[in-house]
């Protein structure tokens, strides 16, 4: 904390302390690409198992990529995001899936 001192009216010193604006740090959408080869159960299982959805949210989550295209599966830190894109395009790519993950600023 600063301090600033400031006269007043009758020429005693006031004491303002002022606090440093703390910004929330930024928040990053994590995005689901739908493709026509990757199978619906395997877009559910990386839901269920990367996102910590139950199986009923995985089915809808994943019937709205299906049918839209994209759909956010999470808003996280940079840091957070980061980390599952690369997890879900890692064990995408392990099992030979073409499931596209990316992330975009809030």
């Amino acid at each position: 904390m600063s301090t600033n001192k400031d006269q007043d009216d009758n020429g005693t010193s006031v004491v303002v302390e002022t606090r440093p604006k703390t910004k929330r740090p930024p928040l990053y959408k994590v995005l689901l690409l739908n493709d026509d080869y990757t199978p619906m159960e395997f877009v559910v299982a990386v839901l269920e198992r990367f996102f910590g959805m139950t199986h009923a949210q995985a089915f809808e989550v994943m019937l709205t990529v299906h049918k839209k295209g994209v759909a956010v599966v999470g808003v996280f830190s940079h840091e957070i995001a980061e980390t599952k894109v690369a997890q879900v395009m890692d064990f995408a790519r392990r099992h030979q899936h073409p499931l596209q993950c990316t992330m975009e600023k809030e």
